[in-house]
């Protein structure tokens, strides 16, 4: 049953002091000083100590609770330190005979969303003294804030728990997918050849544009439609203007396979996509390469497989050299060599990798499902417990 709570100012039942941070020329990563904490030391529930300073101009204590004031993790929280503190990172200090400590770190859990949607600042978000201090908190005798502690300990532990377990599986899954993957490529029966991959496929770089193109509007691939993707997804490309009109060679056709020559993360290099039925203009950005397969002895949905196995991608992208690449070219995919079977082998391997994958991806539905149902619970409880229902 709900019961009726008293809600007093955050400020009154709190000491808060607002970061300050020293200069650069006083900190240090080699352990001299004080520890000094800043937002990005934040983790699951203490801050992890990477910085001293030897000038530590705002201390916080252990039995503080630490809010992040700026930047895009305004409103996380964690449990205090004995540290120094920069100017992103608030010290919230109970009162000790009027709130707890583990108390108030929940009850700042609940407050992200709000602290975030009330902050001041065009550049970045930031949260002020006055926001913190004049937030209500449901007020209670300490006997009964520790009895409300006590059964979120207990049930964030479960939580926790199942998450990890949840999250092991969901790894587990993936695992089993690229585990089989390989193995088709490695346990290679009679009637097996191996070409370059020059031999058998044409290739051709993407456009380019600017926002100032004058042209034909047409769709496009980009890096980011690759994700984790098997197929091109088509219903989802951005349209742009190029300049003059698609040419018939730079235009894109069904089983065609594209991969990403240059990106600034360097885990999307080599990453493919099988392009499927087309009926629209479309084509693909200067930052990947298309190749397009003679037909004969390669199928391309068997050689997209190839080219998503993890020794494939790793031999693209440390380029021979066991050191990462940061673009990819058409000489160095012109070199690959392609392990194949006979044809009707290749569509028996397609056949069986795709319906692991329709079953990994029903198991990663479940999982990530699972993992949302556990955050809503976690979210619920703390709702529940500081509106008087637990």
């Amino acid at each position: 049953m709900t019961q009726t709570l008293e809600m007093r100012p955050l400020g009154e039942l709190v000491e808060l002091l607002m970061g300050q941070a020293p200069s650069s020329k006083e900190c240090n990563f080699d352990g001299s000083g004080t520890p000094f904490v800043k937002v990005g030391e934040f983790g699951e529930s203490r801050p992890v100590i990477r910085e001293w300073t030897t000038n530590p101009l705002r201390m916080a204590r252990r039995t503080d609770v630490l809010l992040c004031v700026v930047g895009a993790t305004c409103g996380k929280v964690n449990l205090g330190e004995d540290c120094a503190i920069g100017r992103s990172v608030a010290a919230i200090r109970p009162k000790p005979t009027k709130l707890d400590q583990y108390y108030l770190h929940y009850f700042m859990m609940t407050l992200v969303e709000r602290l975030r949607s009330g902050s001041v600042g065009a550049a970045q978000t930031v949260i002020s003294k006055e926001m913190i201090e004049t937030v209500q908190i449901p007020f209670m005798p300490l006997p009964e804030q520790k009895r409300i502690v006590g059964i979120l300990d207990e049930a964030f532990e479960g939580i926790a728990a199942a998450k990890a377990n949840t999250e092991k599986n969901l790894k587990n899954a993936r695992a089993l997918f690229e585990n089989q993957l390989q193995s088709v490529f490695v346990a290679r029966g009679t009637g097996w050849g191996e070409k370059p991959l020059g031999s058998v496929a044409t290739f051709r770089n993407g456009i380019n544009f600017t926002k100032d193109s004058k042209g034909e509007r047409i769709k496009i691939v980009g890096v980011r439609n690759f994700q984790k993707n098997f197929a091109a997804p088509l219903d989802d490309l951005d349209t742009v203007t190029i300049d003059g009109k698609l040419s018939e060679l730079d235009s894109l056709k069904k089983d065609d396979i594209l991969a990403v020559r240059s990106n600034g993360n360097i885990e999307l290099i080599g990453r493919c996509l099988l392009v499927g039925e087309v009926v629209d203009k479309i084509s693909h950005s200067g930052f990947t390469i298309r190749i397009r397969i003679s037909p004969g002895e390669v199928l391309p949905s068997y050689l997209c497989h190839f080219m998503k196995s993890a020794s494939t991608r790793k031999r693209l992208t440390e380029g021979g050299t066991g050191t990462n690449i940061k673009s990819l070219n058409q000489g160095m995919l012109s070199a690959l060599v392609i392990p194949f079977p006979p044809v009707s082998t290749q569509k028996l391997i397609v056949e069986k990798l795709e319906s692991l994958s329709d079953e990994t991806q029903r198991l990663e539905s479940i999982y990530l499902q699972k993992l949302a149902a556990l955050e809503e619970l976690r979210k619920s409880l703390l709702y529940q417990a500081f509106t008087g229902e637990l």
